[in-house]
């Protein structure tokens, strides 16, 4: 496979001061530390990340019939990085850059965390599709990565969905502590990044079936970054808490 696109690099100064100017946005959003922002990627990158985004039929994928098909059927992931054989070049120059010092830098500057780590093996992350009629249920997600000792502080997405249309649900919900009503729902926009604190009060999920047509999926990039030592009022586990929602 040619690397045939030429890889993609952040500005460490710019996206540092896009950190900083939206700290206090991001420590002050509720019900949890969280913030939208839109055309993240410069254009033509964002489309070569979608260019390059393997299909449904990938062997990448694990099998989603084989896998939780009460709170995320239909929801296709790699769950490790050594599942990503044959993956294009450029994604995984995209992925390695997502886990590079200016974007950890960044991260730090938006949330005040200090100290981030990523996770090079995508330990339930990296690439993430799911398919029409799935759903991945309200959660809040496991934070103690027993695989490498860490503590998960913080959940990235990166959408990959030109011209989704607001029938087709699959909005990411963020709900209250109390789980009597979802505070803030973001549609899985082409080119939207989502960042959000992730600890066992950061309930979220898009618990709406997919309305889409059969050949259009929701695409995205989950990325998670962890400390080496935890938050002292954190409660950790390995367990992703799934939770029943009203209706």
């Amino acid at each position: 496979m040619l690397f045939n696109k030429a890889p993609f690099a952040f500005n460490i100064k710019e996206l540092e001061a896009l950190g900083e100017k939206n700290h206090s946005t991001y420590v002050h959003a509720k019900p949890f530390p969280h913030i939208v922002l839109n055309d993240f990627l410069p254009k033509k990158h964002a489309n070569y990340v979608l260019q390059e985004f393997p299909d449904t039929n990938s062997p990448i994928w694990l099998d989603w019939k084989q896998r939780d098909l009460v709170h995320q059927p239909k929801k296709q992931g790699i769950g490790h990085a050594s599942r990503l054989i044959d993956v294009s070049p450029y994604l995984l120059n995209m992925l390695s850059t997502f886990n590079s010092y200016p974007f950890l830098n960044f991260l730090e500057k938006l949330t005040g965390i200090e100290k981030l780590l990523p996770d090079p093996y995508f330990h339930g992350g990296g690439l993430h599709q799911i398919l029409s009629g799935g759903k991945l249920a309200v959660h809040t997600d496991f934070n103690d990565l027993k695989a490498l000792n860490l503590y998960r502080r913080i959940n990235v997405l990166f959408y990959l969905n030109k011209n989704w249309k607001e029938e087709y649900n699959g909005e990411l919900e963020l709900w209250n502590d109390q789980l009597t009503q979802c505070e803030v729902a973001i549609s899985p926009l082409f080119n939207r990044l989502v960042v959000f604190n992730t600890d066992k009060k950061s309930f979220h999920g898009h618990p709406k079936p997919l309305n889409t047509p059969e050949h259009i999926t929701r695409k995205s990039i989950a990325l998670y970054y962890y400390t080496a030592l935890p938050n002292a009022e954190a409660h950790y586990d390995g367990i992703t808490d799934w939770q029943d929602i009203p209706d």
